[in-house]
């Protein structure tokens, strides 16, 4: 099966990676029933070679699958469907995507105002010398890494080291969520625009502008999310005889 062709009418015009290829395979086959709840999904050695893809690529796709609430996996049995969508409220780690966006709402966008105001130069420095690094990397899992490095040290701009610590109990979360949005929405360089509008704000110790960043920032985390797990084009399921992807 040819995956770079499998797009169907309705998909954003962008390039998409081989991992959300498969991804929009395996979502479309299980929101149609063709693989049926509770069924257990083939290994991942038959996907593969079904697919035509690599194990790391396949196994990424799974783990998308699981965030998004399709499918379990099982220690030494394999993977399970347990919905067929559509999704309504992705997991990240111990977290639910809408509890980390309340939390994040209540907190990350007041913190940004107080690390406006508090702010040090080495809080500056800090996050200057961050954001040169994110935006020249190309890499994914060392882009995410330094994402929520980015939020810490808003925090600890603030000066209060309580901010901090919320920070640090959702970072886990926070990096599958970081993750999940470059994979499948192409985030990268639109956050890397919002991460800069931030620091900028700080810079010029604007608590006004440092809030509408942030504010921004998370509006934007949300929009993606929901593109994500409730696409345009999955709202009616494909009429019999369609192409699927």
């Amino acid at each position: 099966m040819n995956l770079s062709d499998s797009q169907t009418a309705g998909d954003v015009p962008r390039r998409i990676s081989a991992m959300e290829a498969v991804l929009n395979h395996l979502r479309g086959a299980i929101e149609r029933s063709e693989y049926a709840v509770g069924e257990k999904l083939p290994s991942e050695a038959e996907l593969c070679r079904r697919l035509e893809v690599s194990r790391p690529v396949l196994r990424e796709a799974l783990r998308a699958l699981q965030t998004m609430g399709l499918t379990v996996s099982r220690t030494g049995k394999g993977t399970f469907i347990v919905s067929n969508g559509p999704v309504e409220d992705p997991v990240f780690g111990d977290y639910t995507a809408s509890d980390l966006l309340e939390v994040r709402r209540h907190v990350e966008i007041p913190v940004a105002g107080y690390a406006a105001v508090r702010r040090t130069p080495e809080d500056l420095d800090h996050l200057a010398h961050l954001l040169e690094r994110m935006e020249r990397e190309t890499d994914t899992t060392a882009w995410v890494a330094m994402d929520t490095l980015f939020h810490l040290a808003v925090a600890q701009a603030a000066q209060n080291p309580v901010f901090r610590r919320v920070i640090e109990e959702i970072r886990d979360a926070l990096a599958r969520q970081s993750a999940f949005l470059n994979e499948l929405g192409g985030r990268r360089e639109q956050s890397n625009r919002e991460h800069r509008a931030i620091v900028e704000a700080l810079v010029d110790r604007s608590e006004q502008d440092a809030v509408a960043a942030m504010t921004h920032h998370l509006a934007r985390v949300e929009s993606t999310l929901t593109t994500i797990v409730r696409p345009p084009h999955r709202t009616n399921p494909p009429q019999e005889g369609e192409a699927h992807a």
